[in-house]
């Protein structure tokens, strides 16, 4: 453990000198990061183990948070300096009013499209508490509804940002639209793909950073993912569907990074998770922050990771994303 704080500490020196860097080279400037894609209520529930086929079981206690992909990711690059719009869609009830309040609390501008005829999107979430295992259904509501339309009548938020952010959890005919304009316009296109599902392969070449987790990466490749044999044969598959750059996101284990002729695995930092609900998406957010701020890749994947580590010791997605004074003490 006095190993692990201090290989820590002396990360978190490097990355504290080259923020100093970064800030007296940009003059503090901040960049345009536009994020689309999903925005839901979270319901969750911590129990002392997920239940089985059948079980009925007894929760500890619940939470209700705001949450979503994107609105999550949104919230990492806000809170984390960026200059940061989120476009999605919200229904016309009681948690619309919660959600753009909560965007704007997180430095985030909301262009939210409302739909009368569903229900903001929901989640809900059961987290176990000894080994912070999570199982999540969605139930994707208006976020179904943000169309090719939508991104058409928004187009001057593409145009004008230098990163756009995207998930699966808005329709695949709305996001391979937005991969469509992303190449058209020259963009920097993040896709992180869940929740995983079948993509085009013009997606795959639209892509710049391509960002699954194990379990996403196997699905795209068709294949388990079990050992670095399979990871490294599946990053193989996936940068001849592409992909330009893939980030693997392992967990504890760090990212595993490979841009077709480079590879690496960055370790993580190891923390006592809580609820690590959150932590693809935080990584994805801060991710999108520092490559923009003009850190290397291998900089920002291990600021992410840094904030990342931070998020998973807290409860709840939004409520457990760090501000940079955080990733940065």
């Amino acid at each position: 453990k006095k190993k692990e704080k201090k290989r820590n500490k002396k990360r978190c020196q490097i990355t504290n000198r080259n923020l100093h860097i970064k800030n007296t080279r940009e003059g503090g400037k901040k960049m345009k990061i536009l994020v689309i894609g999903s925005i839901n209520m979270d319901l969750v529930t911590y129990m002392p183990h997920l239940p089985k086929e059948g079980e009925t079981l007894l929760g500890t206690s619940f939470m209700q948070n705001p949450g979503g992909k994107g609105a999550n990711q949104a919230c990492a690059a806000g809170l984390l300096g960026a200059d940061v719009t989120f476009l999605g869609a919200v229904g016309k009830d009681e948690h619309a009013d919660s959600l753009r309040k909560i965007l704007l609390d997180c430095k985030v501008k909301p262009v939210l499209k409302v739909v009368n005829y569903v229900r903001t999107g929901i989640a809900s979430i059961l987290i176990e508490e000894e080994t912070h295992d999570n199982r999540i259904i969605v139930v994707p509501g208006a976020n179904h509804q943000l169309l090719k339309e939508d991104i058409d009548q928004n187009i001057q938020l593409l145009k004008s940002c230098d990163i756009i952010v995207t998930q699966l959890e808005i329709p695949i005919s709305t996001v391979e639209y937005i991969a469509k304009k992303a190449e058209e316009f020259h963009k920097v296109l993040i896709l992180n793909p869940a929740p995983a599902y079948s993509l085009s392969p013009e997606v795959f070449k639209s892509v710049t950073y391509f960002t699954p987790n194990e379990t996403e990466l196997g699905f795209y490749a068709n294949m388990e993912i079990h050992d670095e044999i399979s990871l490294e044969k599946a990053t193989k598959i996936l940068h001849k569907k592409g992909v330009k750059n893939l980030l693997v996101t392992l967990g504890s284990k760090g990212v595993y990074w490979s841009n077709g002729n480079h590879t690496k695995l960055i370790p993580a930092f190891k923390v006592q998770a809580v609820d690590t609900t959150a932590a693809g998406d935080c990584f994805n957010g801060a991710f999108a922050t520092f490559l923009e701020e003009g850190y290397s890749e291998e900089e920002a994947i291990s600021l992410a990771e840094k904030a990342s580590s931070i998020a998973v010791q807290r409860k709840g997605a939004i409520p457990s994303l760090p501000t940079k004074s955080e990733v940065f003490n």
